[in-house]
């Protein structure tokens, strides 16, 4: 029998708000009525029956790939048969780590064409989201493509249209939309917990060669091990360069710099959270400070972004700051500032922080003061903000996981997920845009409901 693991964990998010009641820690309910207490977060997984098997396939074997699929593996039911990349040593590694009746392939066509296989997570370098998601979709395949949803603004509607015309379940995989801290975030934001939002800073702060997207290059590296010409086939050719096929982040050809590979994290969360479509107006500054090694893209970059009233949420303003210069061992973090308070927001928790007043006709604070030999003036007294810390239960499995999961149900029961096409283009189109602010050196107009530029 299916069992809808979304309806549960949202069923018990819900509660969350709602209880006023304190339990034990085993019940994963602690009392949030006072200064530093806790709410527990909890996702609850459920068993599947056995016909609800789904076969994926991997398209793309580098380090996210990999660990995408791992997760995937990790939702009952889901079975790995097939796995394509252009290196050669990442097909012999999935045989190692998965099994040598695996199926490989160069030719991502040829696993699109497998009638064994009902889903696919597409974790190539950004130039080829766009063209295997939708080929994937027409040939009638699930997909789950990793962020950025595409590699430019016009990539998106090609996407869209795709899984409009096919009715497959398309997953953008930006994974913390599906976490608990943002489920949680929303709630709150959604009962007034810090007022009307007027602010939002994200920040993502890096250091170290494979953190900064200087990873190992193969020593077998060459034409011979690599399939060179099928990788810039789409893009401009150029002579054989294993940085720019094991290193394509630091390459506009391939990747989408720092605002395409982190700041769509931060944009797909803010949305989520606050029902938003997007901003308006976008600028970015940065620049190429530390990290000389022959990349075309910043090491730190700078972004802020307009976004206008709407349904949804106010009018408010974004900063969005990326650091791979790091020398502070900063923590990455989505804060939202409002009227009454604030929210620092991660995936695995959020910590509430609301403005206390009280009323100067209290004769405990008149008293209170006096015994101090302060004045009471004829208003009211901010006093030091409480704070509320909502943290996920032992054992909690992560926003990744969430996501996959959520793509996986979406599947089998023909539901919705977190991040479809259109959610994941109107997350990636203001990163996208920040690159192009930066490199024209001018700020970038967008339409976030009708998803498209807009001249200045």
């Amino acid at each position: 029998m299916k069992e809808n693991t979304e309806a549960s964990r949202r069923g018990f998010i819900k509660k969350l708000a709602t209880t006023a009641a304190a339990a034990t820690v085993g019940n994963s309910l602690l009392a949030a009525d006072k200064p530093g207490s806790f709410h527990y977060l909890k996702q609850e997984y459920n068993r599947v029956a056995a016909n609800d098997q789904v076969n994926i396939a991997l398209i793309g074997a580098g380090g996210m790939g990999t660990s995408d699929t791992q997760t995937a593996l990790q939702v009952p039911g889901v079975k790995l048969v097939a796995v394509c990349d252009l290196y050669d040593g990442r097909l012999a590694d999935a045989k190692k780590r998965w099994g040598a009746d695996i199926y490989t392939t160069k030719i991502y066509k040829e696993i699109l064409n497998r009638k064994d296989v009902d889903a696919v997570i597409i974790a190539t370098p950004d130039h080829w989201h766009q063209q295997i998601s939708v080929d994937a979709m027409h040939a009638g395949k699930h997909v789950y493509c990793e962020k950025p949803m595409v590699h430019s603004v016009m990539e998106g509607p090609a996407v869209i249209k795709a899984q409009q015309e096919t009715g497959k379940v398309f997953m953008v995989g930006s994974q913390g939309v599906s976490s608990l801290g943002n489920e949680k975030a929303k709630e709150l934001l959604k009962s007034g917990a810090i007022g009307d939002l007027n602010y939002a800073e994200g920040f993502w702060a890096r250091r170290g060669a494979v953190e900064v997207w200087q990873y190992p290059i193969p020593d077998d590296a060459s034409t011979q091990t690599v399939d060179w010409e099928t990788y810039v086939s789409n893009t401009q050719k150029r002579p054989f360069d294993s940085k720019r096929f094991f290193r394509w982040r630091n390459y506009t050809d391939y990747g989408t710099g720092m605002a395409g590979d982190l700041f769509v994290h931060l944009f797909s969360s803010l949305h989520f959270i606050t029902g938003s479509m997007g901003p308006n107006k976008i600028y970015a500054s940065g620049g190429l400070r530390y990290w000389n090694d022959g990349r075309e893209v910043p090491d730190v970059l700078l972004g802020t972004f307009d976004y206008a009233k709407a349904a949804a949420h106010p009018a408010f303003n974004l900063s969005l700051r990326c650091n791979f210069v790091d020398g502070t061992s900063g923590t990455t973090y989505l804060k939202l500032v409002g009227s009454e308070g604030s929210m620092d927001v991660t995936w695995d928790g959020v910590t509430l922080k609301r403005n206390k007043t009280v009323d100067n006709n209290d004769p405990f604070y008149i008293e209170k003061m006096k015994s101090m030999g302060q004045t009471v003036s004829a208003r009211k007294k901010m006093m030091p903000p409480e704070e509320i810390v909502f943290e996920a239960e032992k054992g909690y499995l992560g926003g990744p996981y969430d996501h996959m999961n959520n793509w996986i149900t979406a599947i089998r029961n023909n539901g919705k997920v977190a991040e479809d096409a259109i959610f994941g283009y109107r997350a990636a189109a203001p990163a996208l845009l920040c690159n192009d602010s930066y490199f024209k050196n001018a700020p970038m107009f967008w339409d976030p409901e009708k998803m498209k530029i807009v001249k200045a």
